[in-house]
Formats: C-alpha cells, sequence, structure tokens
C-alpha cells in the first residue's frame, strides 16, 4: 500500500471513477471502493468529507472549466457583433463545435457528470447551462438590436425549452460513445440544422 498522501488521493479517486461509473453516485459503494484500494472505509474520509465531495473531485474542474471557458467564447463572440457579423449571423454558427473539443480533453469527467451525476448537486447541469445561454442570448441580441437587426425573440419558456434541447443534443455525444471526430461531424451538422431553426425563429414573422 502506498504510504505517500498523493498517491494514496490518486488510487482512491481511480477506484471511484470505476465505481461510479459501474454504478452511478447514488448505488455506488464506499465500502467497494475502500476494498478496491485495500483501505479501511474510514480511511477514504480522511481523504473526502463524503462520497459527493469524492464524485466532485472527478467532475467539478472540467464542468467548472467548461463555464469558464462559455464566458470567455461568449464575450468574444460578443465583442464581434458589428453590422458586417450581424449579416453573415448564420452563416458561421460553430458553437458546438468548440464544446465538443472541451468536452472530449476531459471525457471521462463528463461521461460521470452527463450519465452518472443523479442525487449529486451535479444532476441539474443541464439547466444550469441553459440559464447562462439565455442570459448571454439577452445581451447578444440587445447589441444586434442596437446596430439595427431587426431580431425577433420567442417566449422566454418556449427559449429555455428550445435551449435545453440544444444542449442536450451535445451532450447525448457522451451518452452513446461517440468517438471525438464522430462527434465533431455530428456537431458540425447540429449547428447547421439549429441555424436554420433559429434563422426562421428570429428573423421571420
Amino acid at each position: 500500500m502506498p504510504r505517500d498522501k498523493t498517491e494514496n488521493h490518486e488510487k482512491i479517486l481511480a477506484a471511484a471513477y470505476e465505481e461510479f461509473l459501474e454504478y452511478g453516485f447514488n448505488d455506488a459503494s464506499m465500502r467497494r471502493i475502500a476494498a478496491a484500494c485495500d483501505m479501511s472505509a474510514s480511511g477514504l474520509y480522511k481523504h473526502f468529507p463524503s462520497k459527493e465531495d469524492m464524485f466532485a473531485a472527478l467532475v467539478a474542474p472540467a464542468y467548472e472549466g467548461l463555464i469558464e471557458q462559455y464566458f470567455a467564447e461568449m464575450d468574444n463572440e460578443l465583442e464581434l457583433v458589428d453590422k458586417n457579423y450581424i449579416e453573415n449571423l448564420w452563416d458561421n454558427n460553430s458553437d458546438s463545435e468548440w464544446i465538443i473539443r472541451y468536452v472530449y480533453k476531459h471525457f471521462n469527467a463528463f461521461k460521470l457528470l452527463v450519465c452518472r451525476s443523479q442525487g449529486t448537486r451535479y444532476e441539474n447541469y443541464v439547466h444550469e447551462l441553459a440559464v447562462l445561454e439565455e442570459k448571454s442570448t439577452k445581451r447578444y441580441i440587445r447589441k444586434m438590436r442596437a446596430l439595427g437587426a431587426d431580431i425577433k425573440m420567442v417566449p422566454a419558456k418556449e427559449y429555455h425549452l428550445f435551449v435545453t434541447t440544444c444542449i442536450n443534443a451535445i451532450f447525448e455525444t457522451v451518452v452513446h460513445d461517440f468517438t471525438e471526430k464522430e462527434a465533431l461531424s455530428y456537431a458540425r451538422h447540429m449547428d447547421k440544422f439549429y441555424a436554420a431553426g433559429w434563422k426562421r425563429l428570429m428573423l421571420e414573422d
């Protein structure tokens, strides 16, 4: 058994990942994780105060990183908005691609988040991301309207459902274990599909 605390910590996380992946958070057993590490269950609590803290250690860095990059992408896109951008708004939509590339750099974490987070504070991740997208879109539309764009908006409740559907669609690649190449191809097709729909909703009467 390794004596170094960091080595023990990493060993626990590796065992926890396999346990959560197989059983999900609710049915995961601290005793099984401890046995896989040749430790007692009480020994695990010296590293993690609770089972959920252990789960968080596996998913939080990747999830929080996604949110951080999301804000950076949205701020950058907002800065690009000018009249020329508006004229070509529907031609260069690639929002899903950067998300897919990020997710596949942290695939194991997102596999747990998407498929095994029920019962944790992360189970509402789609709703949280949808709320961020709604707030960002309001800023985006305000700027486009200020530049003279005739952008319409569907009712807020409907928009929330549309956005939720889009986010779920992106993470279906994780559910179905797409390769990164397959996921990127799907992302390009999905962006075209949704761009056509948003165009109809936001530009036509």
